[in-house]
């Protein structure tokens, strides 16, 4: 992969991305995220959970042009004094993105393929499925068969190789399939900011801090469901605690834990415009031990 900025990144930072995306957030085993988060971070849980989930974007604009991303996201870390996610894997359909994301920005980004599938030969498989919390928001419907559902599959790529990743069935909204005229509300106007982690990569060696500032139209909406072959739990160490990071070998299987864990919200970002920051050196807080809550 060539060392050379593309053109369109030269013009940030910020880079400026705009499009739409799905933000869906999942409750994530502590074992599975901790594969991913290097030792001197401390992983944010609850009764042996975490918050991670996925962030799946369609760009129509941006400094590598139109691509597809799928980020996944293992968990929140802590390091004093703030807490941010932290990505188990990123995959894009641009070999542009994908060289910002690993020399630029400390990411572990891969070149993937997103190939748009026939929704309804998904819903014979087994998928995750929403909960009862998203029924009680209104969102926890399942898919009926006569509802119009957009699939994908997604594929990574190395050289003129390709492993199957995951299948995402989703839902065709108004938004999504370009219309309101069946989906009046879109949602409010918002803007917020997204940070994270990055870094401590071969590319990378030093953690790094970035933050996305994001301004959209948001609403909930159902759960993507998604579909991959069965994967293995993550095997502990002798310690009793997974390795700082997981080997490559296991990397894109333990992802896929990641997206097959319980989704508790989903969010539609239409209008998107995100502007993203260079990333920034930090000091790593020695890590002593995981930041667990109490319910007393």
């Amino acid at each position: 992969m060539e060392d050379k900025p593309a053109a369109g990144y030269r013009h940030g930072p910020p880079w400026v991305f705009k499009g739409s995306a799905l933000y869906q957030l999942h409750l994530v085993k502590a074992a599975t995220a901790r594969a991913f988060v290097p030792k001197d971070l401390r992983l944010v849980e609850a009764f042996g959970y975490t918050l991670g989930g996925m962030f799946l974007a369609r760009y129509h604009d941006s400094p590598a042009g139109q691509f597809d991303e799928l980020v996944v996201i293992a968990g929140i870390v802590w390091n004093p004094p703030t807490s941010c996610a932290w990505a188990a894997r990123v995959l894009v359909n641009s070999t542009e993105a994908c060289r910002h994301g690993r020399k630029e920005v400390g990411l572990p980004s891969h070149v993937a393929k997103f190939s748009q599938t026939e929704a309804s030969a998904l819903r014979n498989k087994p998928m995750v499925k929403p909960n009862s919390f998203l029924s009680m928001l209104g969102m926890g419907s399942t898919f009926s068969k006569k509802e119009s559902c957009r699939g994908f599959e997604i594929s990574e790529t190395t050289g003129s190789s390709t492993r199957h990743f995951c299948n995402i069935s989703l839902p065709v909204t108004g938004v999504a399939a370009g219309s309101h005229k069946d989906n009046k509300w879109i949602g409010p106007a918002i803007r917020m900011s997204l940070p994270s982690f990055s870094g401590q990569t071969e590319d990378h060696p030093d953690l790094l801090k970035y933050s996305c500032k994001v301004e959209c139209r948001v609403r909930p909406v159902s759960p993507a469901k998604i579909w991959s072959p069965r994967t293995a739990e993550p095997q502990e160490c002798s310690d009793g605690k997974n390795g700082s990071v997981v080997a490559e070998s296991d990397a894109q299987r333990q992802s896929v834990l990641v997206l097959l864990s319980r989704p508790i919200l989903a969010l539609e970002f239409s209008s998107l415009l995100m502007h993203v920051d260079a990333p920034k050196t930090v000091a790593p807080h020695s890590k002593k031990k995981e930041v667990r809550y109490s319910s007393t």
